[in-house]
């Protein structure tokens, strides 16, 4: 008898623990998640030219993302990048569309986005390089630009003349805007012609790059100017600059590691799972998303630092 009552109570006690600790964990308050945190996940973009405040297949966007993160998602389309980057950089947006200038502007502006992915071309070209091309020997080398004419596009084409300036700079190459020797065109093809032409002994120009710093040769300034109906035997490229990484989809650091996690795997399989989505967001870029990091935007910054020093 006195064992069965010991026993009716050491049950009783369990039965009490038991709902002691379901009433204990009812009471804590619930934790909060990143979603709620949030609220609504706010994308910035740029419109096209002429494109006002919208842009072309915004509701199926919209829904691809909400999708991805599993919350509400609203797009932001600014005026400009300069209005991009101040959204993100006051936390108005989580999530930007840049080019590649434009992040390393947002990157020094607040120190606060990192990129997730970036486009690639449907060669495997991820990027551009400036280069420095001679035709029928005129330019020996690099070193001799000083005593030669050299053709340049305007001043802010980027793979033209704000990447080679920028990339020679940081190798200790004395030019400027303004290097006597330099032959300022009016457009890049005005330049081309002043290198076909017998204006200038070497062009400053482009090339798309892999991610291993070589060219695809599809596309450029050499490729350019053979379709012009110079003989690719005649040229020669003297000189490469490092990779500039086409611009990257970009959050703000901040961002919970899970939604960062969750947009990588959405927008690295977005052209393969659904291409019509990959098309609407990235128009120029066939090949698909793949991860970005910083260190890609290494060119990007030094532009930036170049250019904003010439400012002060």
């Amino acid at each position: 008898m006195a064992r069965r009552g010991k026993t009716a109570a050491v049950q009783v006690a369990k039965v009490c623990a038991v709902a002691l600790a379901a009433f204990g964990a009812a009471s804590w308050p619930a934790r909060a998640d990143w979603r709620d945190d949030i609220g609504t996940f706010r994308i910035g973009i740029v419109a096209e030219p002429g494109g006002g405040n919208t842009i072309p297949g915004l509701a199926r966007l919209t829904d691809a993302y909400a999708n991805a993160l599993a919350m509400k998602v609203e797009f932001v389309v600014a005026r400009d990048y300069a209005a991009l980057i101040e959204a993100q950089a006051s936390g108005r947006v989580q999530y930007a569309v840049y080019s590649a200038l434009a992040y390393a502007t947002a990157s020094e502006r607040c120190g606060c986005v990192e990129p997730l992915v970036a486009p690639v071309d449907a060669d495997g070209a991820v990027g551009i390089r400036s280069v420095l091309v001679t035709r029928d020997g005129r330019l020996p080398d690099l070193a001799a630009i000083a005593s030669r004419r050299i053709a340049m596009a305007p001043a802010g084409n980027v793979g033209g003349a704000l990447l080679p300036l920028a990339a020679l700079s940081a190798e200790g190459v004395k030019i400027t805007q303004d290097s006597p020797f330099l032959a300022r065109a009016v457009s890049a093809t005005a330049a081309e012609r002043m290198l076909s032409g017998g204006e200038a002994d070497g062009l400053f120009g482009w090339e798309p790059a892999d991610a291993n710093g070589q060219p695809t040769h599809t596309d450029g300034t050499v490729a350019r100017l053979e379709a012009a109906g110079i003989p690719g035997a005649s040229l020669r490229v003297l000189w490469t600059s490092g990779l500039l990484r086409y611009g990257p989809h970009a959050v703000r650091s901040d961002l919970d590691p899970e939604a960062k996690r969750r947009l990588t795997v959405f927008l690295t399989n977005l052209k393969s799972q659904t291409p019509d989505v990959y098309d609407l967001l990235e128009s120029t870029h066939s090949g698909g998303f793949v991860p970005a990091a910083p260190k890609d935007y290494a060119m990007a910054l030094a532009i930036v630092e170049r250019e904003t020093a010439g400012k002060e």
